[in-house]
């Protein structure tokens, strides 16, 4: 297809519909790639509906904006209810034809209705010759991945702003396993790949973790002054988590040492106090709750989640893996990854030092 470089053809696999319509599953499949005898695009793509008809007929070439024919528009209908199994109290609406970018193949938008409610459209390709249906779904490729989850503005490790690759965290201080990462994996690859990687954390408090609100909120209140102050507190409380809510172990006690925590450390990094109690007794929760939905946008849903350069990873995969995932990022930006070094262990327990930091309150 010309000028579509930053195009991308996968097969369609769902069927955008309202909540209130449920068409049956089959209807995600009928149709899963399209043909461009062309293009020769790869064969595992293809899966082309044929619109059969008996006999000859005589081939009229279509007119973009034309309304289809009676006797295509049924073929068409039939097609689509015979492969979905769509049930007969569905009505379906053909629009006419509409000019498309794909060659050889004319735009129509198909309506799915039933019981007063009715789908998004739905688009299929046609071919100008009335045989041949398909759809597939384009996406964007244009925009560098390493762009599309931003770290700017916020406090960073490793290499400066334009690093060949930037690993943004999506982090809960309450979270156990984001505590295990940032004790291990993290160091590891600092040390590895050193002023190559920039390392920003984004915030993602889980419901279900009582102080992971406040302590991001306080954490940013002291980010915006001292990024070093930021660091040595989230450093301090992942390594602490488990003693934040003090020997009571209540929310009231944890918030209490969150705050103290950080008005301390603000204190040790001077910076301008009247501001930072003021931000910390404000608990304003705006940047955090839009951190929040800019991850559930991105498709996270729990942590700790990385993008690195834009590739989502999840979960607790080997450190292999990430290495390979930022030796490929290095090479696409054009930079050589450092040759490879022993593994290190990621399989035991986060530190669980229980000495306090020169300067920071005890949790009891």
């Amino acid at each position: 297809m010309e000028g579509s470089a930053s195009v991308h053809l996968i097969p369609s696999t769902s069927i955008p519909h309202t909540p209130t319509i449920q068409p049956p599953p089959a209807l995600r499949e009928i149709i899963k790639g399209i043909v461009l005898s062309a293009a020769r695009l790869v064969r595992p793509f293809l899966f082309v509906l044929m619109l059969a008809t008996a006999g000859c007929h005589a081939q009229s070439p279509s007119a973009a904006g034309g309304k289809l024919s009676p006797e295509l528009t049924r073929r068409v209908e039939i097609l689509i209810r015979s492969r979905a199994n769509l049930p007969a109290n569905y009505e379906m609406v053909i629009g006419p034809r509409e000019k498309s970018s794909v060659t050889g193949f004319d735009e129509i938008t198909v309506l799915f209705s039933a019981e007063g409610k009715t789908s998004k459209p739905m688009t299929f390709l046609l071919s100008t010759d009335g045989k041949t249906l398909a759809q597939f779904t384009k996406f964007d490729i244009s925009k560098d991945p390493k762009t599309l989850v931003s770290a700017e503005g916020r406090p960073s490790r490793g290499g400066p702003p334009n690093a060949p690759v930037v690993i943004v965290g999506f982090d809960d201080l309450e979270c156990p396993y984001c505590a295990r990462m940032h004790a291990q994996l993290f160091p590891a690859l600092l040390m590895r790949y050193k002023d190559q990687v920039r390392i920003v954390y984004r915030d993602f408090p889980l419901d279900q973790h009582p102080w992971a609100m406040r302590a991001a909120i306080d954490v940013n209140c002291l980010a915006a002054q001292s990024p070093e102050g930021y660091w040595n507190v989230v450093d301090y409380i992942h390594a602490h988590a488990a003693d934040i809510g003090g020997a009571e172990k209540t929310l009231a006690k944890a918030n209490e040492n969150l705050d103290t925590l950080v008005r301390e450390e603000g204190k040790r990094q001077k910076v301008n106090e009247t501001t930072l109690h003021a931000c910390v007794e404000k608990q304003d929760d705006t940047a955090v709750k839009a951190s929040m939905r800019t991850a559930s946008d991105l498709g996270v849903e729990a942590t700790p989640a990385l993008f690195i350069n834009g590739e989502r990873l999840e979960g607790a995969l080997p450190i292999e893996y990430v290495y390979r995932m930022v030796d490929n990022a290095l090479v696409a930006a054009g930079q050589t990854p450092p040759p490879p070094v022993p593994v290190p262990s990621l399989n035991g327990p986060p530190p669980t030092t229980t000495e306090q930091p020169s300067g920071h309150p005890s949790s009891e």
